[in-house]
């Protein structure tokens, strides 16, 4: 089993370095490949109510033998629920679908500006953190114009921020920022269009080099700049290769290598206009 090691968010609590994205990972099936990746070593599980599987997450966790304090379950607030009431409201719903006496990770999944009521579900985080109904709270698709606001008028900033980031699109302003103010990065698709990302030569000649995968030299790539991948598989081989990264040690070099494959989004996913229901 492997051993992920963790880092401390700015609220005292603590996340893997790497995660398990969950996404379609549905009915027994579903269960089945998350509760192989808990015995692999995985402890950060990333569901969303828009993935429709926070059931099969819930159940995954109780199957699993694993001490409920070990496991980090994250879910998502999705845009319609935005607002005071209904994030209250949401929360709840996510708790009772999971199954599960908390959230230990509460994200707004995306700010959805023309609504412009993410301040208001920001707020009613803040009261389910502080109620003991979640343990951290972040935000996911946020730019650092939205950061900003979150903490001026509230006084917390969010403990994450999940973005799209990968090697075609390495979030090096954003990055920054982040780490300027405390905020992790997650990585949401760490391994963007994976056939094409795995077959650039500057990779191939890192993982060579390292004796590694090409597919581990990436996620080692983003543990390195202080992200947290979430790499999603059903399949409990590649779970294992994916989380097994901490091994080795990029160079200065070598993770600029990889960051010079940058092109931008790939899904046109921009916060400021992207939108989700």
């Amino acid at each position: 089993m492997t051993v992920i090691p963790v880092t401390t968010l700015n609220d005292g609590t603590t996340l893997p370095e790497l995660g398990l994205g969950t996404y379609g990972l549905r009915g027994a099936e579903g269960v089945e490949a998350i509760v192989n990746a808990i015995g692999s070593g995985y402890r950060l599980l990333d569901s969303a109510v828009n993935y429709e599987n926070e059931r099969e997450v819930g159940e995954a966790v109780r199957r699993a033998g694993i001490d409920r304090d070990e496991l980090l379950v994250t879910t998502k607030l999705p845009g319609r629920h935005h607002g005071y009431d209904e994030t209250l409201a949401s929360a709840a719903a996510s708790l009772e679908t999971l199954g599960l006496e908390r959230i230990d990770l509460y994200l707004i999944h995306w700010p959805n500006p023309s609504v412009d009521r993410y301040l208001d579900s920001w707020r009613a985080m803040i009261a389910l953190r502080d109620r003991g109904m979640v343990r951290s709270i972040g935000v996911s698709n946020f730019t650092e114009q939205m950061l900003t606001r979150l903490a001026d008028e509230t006084g917390v900033t969010p403990a994450v921020n999940q973005v799209e980031l990968h090697p075609y699109f390495p979030q090096t302003a954003l990055r920054a920022f982040h780490a300027a103010h405390g905020i992790r990065t997650e990585s949401w698709s760490p391994l963007a269009t994976r056939a094409e990302l795995l077959a650039e030569p500057a990779i191939g000649e890192i993982s060579a080099r390292r004796g590694v995968t090409p597919t581990q030299a990436v996620l080692r790539w983003h543990t390195q700049l202080g992200s947290t991948p979430i790499p999603k598989s059903a399949d409990a081989g590649r779970q294992r290769e994916n989380a097994d990264v901490f091994g080795f040690v990029l160079t200065a070099d070598e993770i600029a290598d990889i960051s010079g494959l940058e092109r931008g989004r790939l899904w046109n996913g921009d916060p400021d206009t992207h939108e989700e229901m």
